[in-house]
């Protein structure tokens, strides 16, 4: 059965190297079916011209190629793509391209569903039923790729790992995937035009922080008050401000890049004086920037977005403690695309 067979992204190209030479044929083999698999993103052995009708049978019958499917794309009136992508074993993710001026974004998922219980996220009231491949991660960003070349006439310039899925519960996977992207023989992007968003697990964030990684690190954060943040992001009971600011004072000591810190304000939650100034606070051991996130809302009457005047005062604040602020209004709204609404409403 074909469900049996290995994938064949799986293996490394000493792997597919060491496969052929098993089989009687040269090493070098093996490099052109990893350069077809990863630098061309090929989904099917019959397209890889170069290679003999006998060696592509052979790699039918020992291998698969576990590759995504764009199902469903939907348009924002902002010109927002989002994409619902089925995985080869028919669950679905969602992934997004957002599109600016200067440059285009594809927001990424890394688990099916989520590890994690933010109460204002829809992605967190799916169940995580699986983490993603590298390979369904790299797909991801291949199809939104291919998609800003046709509607916007330009390679995507940025990732981040926004969607959905906390990426450091997948830790290994997301690592691997971020490796392939960036590789000259893969994508060759960039890492400093990734970023990854964490809700803020410690300990991997430490491992981060060891392993030098050289992608841009950003922490979903609304809230410098450890009762605020449990009320609305429950697994902070389990790690606490304490432990995630000391995780990040190690990060930048490290890597000495800069934190972003992902900030929505709501009505009668986190919009008080006190609320900013623990902010102001949290913000002082390390270089970061805030930004400031419209809230998309979800259906849940608890979180309601802020006043203006609320925005304001924590612009005026920040500023007044130099540190850099922006606010982000949301792309995406109209097809469920923009951040924290990510659910498959379209499966």
């Amino acid at each position: 059965m074909q469900n049996s067979k290995k994938d064949i992204r799986a293996l490394t190209k000493d792997q597919l190297r060491d496969f052929f030479v098993s089989k009687g044929d040269k090493a070098f083999r093996g490099n052109q079916v990893y350069e077809w698999l990863w630098g061309k993103a090929c989904y099917s052995f019959e397209d890889m011209t170069n290679l003999s009708k006998q060696t592509r049978q052979l790699l039918d019958e020992n291998f698969v190629i576990n590759h995504i499917r764009v199902d469903q794309m939907q348009r924002s009136s902002d010109g927002t793509i989002k994409n619902a992508v089925q995985l080869h074993d028919g669950l679905i993710v969602e992934s997004v391209l957002i599109p600016t001026p200067s440059r285009t974004t594809a927001c990424v998922s890394s688990q099916v569903g989520c590890s994690l219980d933010c109460k204002f996220c829809a992605t967190a009231k799916l169940k995580r039923m699986r983490n993603l491949n590298p390979d369904e991660i790299y797909d991801q960003v291949v199809a939104i790729d291919n998609e800003s070349r046709l509607y916007f006439d330009r390679p995507l310039s940025n990732i981040v790992f926004m969607g959905m899925g906390e990426p450091l519960m997948n830790f290994n996977n997301v690592l691997l995937a971020i490796d392939k992207i960036t590789d000259p023989e893969g994508l060759g992007m960039s890492p400093k035009r990734i970023t990854v968003s964490t809700s803020g697990v410690p300990k991997m964030i430490r491992k981060l922080a060891d392993d030098q990684v050289k992608f841009k690190l950003a922490v979903s954060l609304h809230s410098a008050i450890d009762e605020v943040r449990t009320s609305i992001m429950p697994f902070n009971a389990t790690f606490p401000l304490k432990d995630l600011r000391e995780a990040l004072e190690y990060w930048y000591q490290k890597t000495k890049s800069r934190i972003t810190y992902e900030y929505v304000v709501w009505k009668g939650i986190n919009d008080r004086q006190k609320d900013v100034d623990a902010l102001v606070q949290f913000c002082k051991f390390a270089p970061s920037k805030v930004n400031l996130i419209e809230y998309n809302p979800i259906g849940d009457q608890m979180f309601e977005q802020a006043e203006e005047s609320a925005i304001q005062m924590y612009q005026t604040n920040l500023q007044r403690n130099n540190i850099t602020v922006t606010v982000r209004r949301s792309r995406g709204k109209d097809i469920d695309a923009a951040c924290g609404q990510l659910a498959n409403k379209t499966a």
